[in-house]
């Protein structure tokens, strides 16, 4: 028996000022690519199952482009005969239950089981039974449905669980609403002959259970997932469970670092790395570490973007050195004319007695530059 595990697609998903040449915004066209190359994995494959493990949208009112694509994609799913069961996650389930979930959208197209009513629900086949437990805004509530679970295992049968949840707290997205799963409740996985895991975004398998997998995201919702893997889970259940990834096709992705202090031409060696690596459509994420602040000034972001003329966006991060008053990492457009001021004194000031109090002259001008201002 054969399964497909995917998950965390959030479709609807847009980011950066980029439209391409169809008007749609770059990023939110990337997701759609990407969930377009499992569906087509899907329909080479010709699994027995397919599953999803929750965030199939971005929000829990996604936009019609979102909706109509994703109904398009997995029709094509419903054609085939594929059994797919979908279960909701804390992006795609509104936050009141006056809410209409958009899930239910899904129940028109045949083979195709959404799962989203904050409880418990199995989906049982001939030969296989799915333990689906949906994002579940109250705890009780989700406590019950582990609970439930727990009673319904069906030992003449295969058992699939379904979660979208961190299950320990090195899985934890950060994020409102999500769900950890309880400690005492792990020894319900031993029960199960898989355990499908959705939420956080990189693939692998959970510590000391065997049987229990993320499936990962299938884009990058951000830069720090730049050097994870992209794409779904093939499940094999024979005498033994055997768990295959297999990657799909992203644009290219960099997390950069640049050392200013050991650096002899910042410059220099970001048009090295641009020459080195793929960064024609790429997404990258430069941070400069140990920078001065009269270093800072002197480096434009503009020009650092300009030694990557091909890339699809540059993202710039300045770590400032200890010794600084800034102190701190952040993108030089958020940092204030009165904190590099500060800076710069500190470094050129002779001791840190005198750059206090040069500093608190400095907050009294830019607090009566304020006033002025406001007044005027």
């Amino acid at each position: 028996m054969r399964i497909l595990h995917f998950s965390d697609t959030h479709l609807g998903f847009n980011d950066l000022e980029v439209v391409n040449d169809s008007g749609i915004n770059q990023r939110e066209a990337d997701f759609y690519d990407a969930f377009s190359q499992v569906i087509d994995a899907i329909v080479a494959e010709k699994p027995d199952y397919v599953i999803h493990t929750g965030d199939l949208f971005h929000r829990p009112h996604p936009s019609n482009r979102a909706i109509s694509f994703c109904l398009t994609q997995l029709k094509r799913l419903s054609v085939a005969c594929i059994p797919t069961i979908i279960i909701a996650g804390n992006h795609s389930t509104p936050r009141t239950r006056s809410a209409s979930p958009i899930l239910a959208a899904l129940r028109t197209l045949d083979h195709i089981h959404p799962v989203f009513e904050e409880a418990y629900e199995k989906v049982a086949f001939d030969d296989i039974t799915f333990h689906c437990i949906p994002h579940i805004n109250d705890e009780e509530g989700n406590l019950a449905a582990i609970e439930e679970c727990e009673a319904s295992v069906d030992e003449n049968k295969r058992n699939i669980m379904m979660l979208h949840c961190s299950v320990g707290a090195q899985f934890m997205m950060e994020e409102y609403g999500e769900r950890v799963y309880p400690r005492a409740k792990e020894p319900l996985f031993e029960k199960m002959d898989y355990v499908a895991l959705g939420h956080w975004h990189g693939f692998g398998s959970v510590g000391k259970h065997p049987n229990v997998y993320y499936a990962g995201s299938t884009e990058r919702t951000s830069s720090a997932d730049a050097r994870n893997d992209k794409g779904y889970a093939l499940i094999t259940l024979g005498e033994s469970l055997d768990v295959t990834f297999h990657p799909i096709t992203l644009r290219p992705s960099h997390r950069l670092r640049i050392d200013a202090q050991a650096s002899a031409d910042i410059f220099e060696e970001l048009r090295s790395l641009a020459t080195s690596l793929d960064v024609e459509g790429a997404l990258l994420s430069i941070t400069l570490e140990n920078l001065s602040a009269t270093q800072s000034i002197d480096i434009a972001n503009r020009d650092i973007e300009g030694c990557f003329p091909e890339a699809l966006n540059v993202q710039i991060q300045r770590k400032f050195r200890r010794s600084e008053a800034s102190a701190a990492t952040e993108s030089v457009n958020a940092a204030s004319l009165q904190e590099y001021f500060g800076a710069f004194l500190e470094e050129q000031t002779a001791t840190a007695e005198e750059a206090a109090r040069l500093n608190t002259k400095v907050a009294a001008l830019f607090a009566r530059y304020d006033e002025v201002t406001r007044d005027a």
